[in-house]
């Protein structure tokens, strides 16, 4: 899994969501319509789980334009593809 920080991945985030329960499409669907609520320059931590939704969903999020400040495993030592926290920020 890719991970990226920065010096706003340690700021808190503006809002939260959790998809670990949804599957495709509707793990992309819920984090655009959180997107949309978003003003430019809050963030977001989405809570997702799947391969799938992890491949999806932040790739969704950059190719419409917002940044991806982090997506991360919420326990190192869990699956591959357990929960993950995708950090976005709305541009």
């Amino acid at each position: 899994m890719q991970q990226l920080k920065n010096e706003k991945s340690i700021q808190s985030v503006d809002f939260t969501l959790d998809i670990t329960g949804e599957v495709c499409p509707l793990t992309f669907v819920k984090t655009k319509l959180l997107i949309e609520k978003m003003s430019p320059g809050q963030t977001a931590d989405v809570r997702l789980k799947g391969a799938e939704p992890l491949e999806n969903v932040p790739r969704a999020v950059r190719e419409l334009g917002h940044t991806i400040l982090v997506l991360e495993a919420e326990d190192p030592n869990a699956e591959p593809h357990g929960i993950h926290h995708l950090r976005i920020q709305k541009e």
